[in-house]
């Protein structure tokens, strides 16, 4: 199995996530075109940093601060894959709700919110979903020290966002030996939602690459770069860890249940789903189930007391998952005369595909925007989809 491991010992930028996962084998022409979308073409060298050569990234994005639906929207807007631009939603998220954590509700995107950050945000998505790999692991993140001047004036390393971010993930950090921000809230946001296995949960393990990805400063004496290793390691490492979520409502209206289920998979839930049941006392209710990473255990826990009025939530915690291997295969497909292309995610046994299905969201945009409905829509990109995967021979006739 491949795990994605990120070394931080000098902290971690947006941009120092982008050039490390190209430097370790990412492919640059969908990175490129997902942070062109977004604000312009990027530029892509390798550069020297104290005898180590790495990659560096720069957006040349002016300075123009957004609200988080205006990041939200050009994030969906962008021309990225849609597990990466799903994948970059969330990080948003996180940070806004940091941003809350601190200001309190309403609270505004600042540096976060410019729009380098969104392409280094959709950028590093982008890279981590070319790469392919079977899980991330990050060791401790260094921070820095000191003060620092931002929008709300003169503030302590590291800053209150980045730790905002880090105390609602299981993200391990260390201070470092700068007098400097080593670690950014974009950074922070970034490696909490791609950190999938607990390192110390690796074991032995072969390094297959290794990459490194260039911060803009370039102090003598101390290489200011992000490190990161493909390594391969045992199956075991790799099993998917979930705690479920699980309690019982009677006296929630549909309406309010549609909006939870919503609100749920919005702040990270990885499904969520209501079960009719019959209560104590032969009164009808629901059974509110969540299965989501320990990481966000506690923030859905929160989300379900508020939405759902519940005074009791049972956790089951970390649950083995079998998780069959997963692909997006994007497949063209002519609907009222017009070329769209549109994701399928398909599910694999071994070298064959055992189940397919068309992405929802670009299905229901195509078909809002055609006026076909939308199970016609996915029945013909379903189709489409089936043809090209028995042409491939991943698929039985």
């Amino acid at each position: 199995m491949n795990i994605l491991l990120f070394d931080p010992f000098n902290g971690a930028a947006g941009d120092m996530i982008i050039g490390t996962l190209l430097d370790l084998g990412a492919d640059e022409e969908p990175v490129r075109t997902a942070m062109r979308s977004v604000v312009g073409e990027p530029t892509i060298e390798r550069v020297d940093r104290s005898g180590i050569r790495a990659v560096q990234v720069k957006t040349h994005a002016p300075v123009d601060h957004r609200t988080l639906d205006e990041v939200l929207d050009r994030v969906a807007g962008s021309d990225a894959p849609a597990p990466a631009r799903d994948m970059a939603r969330r990080v948003f998220l996180r940070i806004h709700r940091a941003e809350e954590s601190i200001h309190g509700p309403g609270a505004h995107f600042h540096e976060v919110g410019a729009d380098d950050a969104i392409a280094d945000v959709v950028g590093a998505c982008t890279a981590l979903h070319t790469l392919g790999v079977d899980g991330v692991a990050v060791l401790p993140v260094a921070l820095g020290r000191g003060f620092a001047v931002g929008a709300h004036g003169t503030f302590p390393i590291p800053a209150p966002a980045t730790v905002a971010i880090l105390a609602a993930s299981d993200l391990a950090t260390v201070l470092g030996n700068e007098e400097r921000e080593l670690c950014t809230p974009t950074g922070a946001a970034l490696l909490a939602e791609f950190s999938t296995i607990r390192p110390e949960d690796l074991g032995s393990r072969t390094i297959r690459a290794v990459g490194y990805g260039a911060g803009s400063r370039n102090p003598s004496g101390r290489p200011n770069v992000l490190r990161s290793m493909l390594v391969a390691t045992g199956e075991e490492a790799t099993r998917d860890l979930v705690d479920i979520l699980e309690t019982n409502v009677d006296d929630v209206t549909g309406e309010a249940l549609a909006y939870t289920i919503g609100r749920l998979m919005e702040e990270g839930a990885r499904d969520a789903s209501v079960i009719p049941l019959v209560m104590k006392k032969g009164r009808s209710g629901h059974l509110v189930r969540v299965v989501c990473r320990p990481d966000a255990t506690d923030n859905l826990v929160g989300v379900m007391a508020r939405e759902l009025g519940t005074l009791g939530i049972r956790c089951i915690p970390m649950v083995h998952r079998s998780v069959a291997e997963r692909t997006v295969e994007p497949v063209a497909v002519t609907i009222r005369g017009r070329e769209w292309k549109i994701d399928v995610k398909c599910g694999w046994s071994g070298k064959k595909i055992t189940s397919f299905k068309a992405e929802y969201e670009q299905a229901a945009a195509c078909a809002r925007e055609t006026g076909v409905p939308f199970r016609e829509v996915a029945g013909t990109v379903e189709a489409a989809a089936r043809r090209l995967f028995v042409e491939r021979g991943v698929l039985a006739p």
